[in-house]
């Protein structure tokens, strides 16, 4: 009789966002005269910029001539893509990565949770709390995560790092030892960034310790202040320690194309098995890689035309945070992120938990967000307001919840 991975029982109920998902359509069902206003999902709503749209037109063109048709890719990923990224977002910032250590995929989410494979089943992981939930989920469901207390929403053989109003929502590092700690700046959900001194401070502490660190990279893009690296490779010895998750979703409004890559450095290495190795052969094993057209449309993104337009998109999304971060404060709510991220996090008021605030806007504003709780319980009491939607959808919600 064939028995089925118990680890998945442990895990508490279904994913956050379709959590969010369902609560909005039973609502949406009851009331359907009522317009809901979605500031919850981080999903784009801009289209695709033209440089990317010419450059799927042009690939699908491609695909139809026997002498330019491509089947499947190579297992990395194009060169011409690879080598794009390298030199744009690696060597023009002064970070020392080759093509070849760069391995193109359908997206940061699947990376972020297929990279613990690489790793000992008895490796600990170390998370921000709050935490993007597919970090904690994905070792939960390789075993790594010990048992889950539902009186304190945590697993017990997770180190939990808080990221509190009090430290700015960058967590200290920890006085346990971790093998494995994932940190994501621009921070989801907090809006949080890092500096350059304090991620150089992460960097020191896991060569010393001998940790990895899983760094998420997908919101780069939306860095205004000078001080916060836009990679972790900016850092002297991260090559040594760090592996680097990256994402076209948010900057390039890839959702629904999907595309991503992850960076494992040659100098990063267990004794002398290469990390780099180890993740070659699992995605050589696992993925046939990003389709032709879809790559072509990321190499677009590197063009002169393409950055310009990816700029302009970027400012419209982050014109939106700071619109939302403005209002709530000026309702005099609590409220931070929204200046490097496209993400404002907002103190619930009074002494509502995270979700009670969520049913609460949704039936007296009709605008719905994310509860700060379902990223961990240091997100009790939290609640999380994306600036992905459009302008005018994104006053509204503002206004709407300033009348309350």
């Amino acid at each position: 009789m064939f028995s089925v991975n118990e680890n998945y029982g442990k895990l508490p109920g279904s994913y956050l966002f379709s959590t969010v998902g369902k609560k909005i359509g039973d609502y949406s069902k009851a009331n359907p005269d009522k317009r809901i206003v979605r500031l919850g999902i981080g999903d784009v709503t801009q289209p695709l910029a033209p440089a990317i749209i010419e450059a799927l037109h042009h690939a699908v063109d491609e695909m139809g001539k026997a002498e330019t048709f491509r089947g499947y890719a190579p297992d990395q990923g194009y060169e011409f893509l690879r080598s794009v990224i390298a030199e744009n977002d690696y060597k023009n910032r002064g970070c020392h990565i080759e093509a070849d250590e760069i391995f193109i995929s359908d997206g940061a989410k699947s990376d972020s949770g297929n990279i613990q494979e690489i790793f000992s089943q008895d490796s600990r992981i170390a998370v921000c709390d709050p935490v993007y939930p597919v970090y904690v989920d994905s070792n939960a469901m390789a075993g790594r995560a010990g048992s889950f207390c539902r009186e304190s929403e945590t697993w017990s053989n997770v180190i939990y790092m808080p990221c509190t109003e009090a430290n700015g929502f960058v967590p200290e590092l920890p006085k346990e030892h971790p093998d494995l700690i994932y940190l994501c700046f621009p921070n989801n959900p907090t809006g949080a960034a890092i500096s350059r001194d304090r991620l150089q401070e992460w960097v020191d502490y896991a060569n010393r310790t001998g940790a990895v660190i899983i760094y998420d990279a997908a919101y780069e893009a939306y860095i205004s202040q000078e001080d916060v690296p836009h990679s972790i490779y900016e850092c002297r010895g991260a090559r040594t320690c760090a592996i680097e998750l990256r994402s076209f979703s948010k900057n390039a409004g890839f959702t629904g194309l999907r595309l991503g890559f992850t960076v494992v450095p040659k100098d990063l290495l267990c004794g002398e098995v290469s990390l780099r190795g180890l993740w070659a052969r699992r995605h050589g094993t696992k993925y046939n890689g990003a389709p032709y057209i879809v790559q072509r449309a990321g190499e677009a993104a590197y063009s002169s035309a393409g950055k310009e337009q990816l700029r302009e998109q970027v400012a419209y999304y982050m014109r939106n945070a700071a619109y939302i971060r403005n209002g709530l404060e000026e309702a005099g709510y609590q409220a931070y992120g929204g200046v490097n991220a496209p993400y404002v996090w907002m103190k619930t008021p009074g002494n509502m938990t995270s979700w009670e605030f969520f049913d609460y806007l949704l039936e007296n504003a009709g605008v719905a967000g994310t509860p700060g709780s379902g990223f961990g319980p240091g997100g009790e009491g939290y609640f999380r307001l994306t600036a992905f939607g459009s302008y005018e959808n994104t006053r509204e919600a503002v206004d709407r919840i300033r009348r309350l």
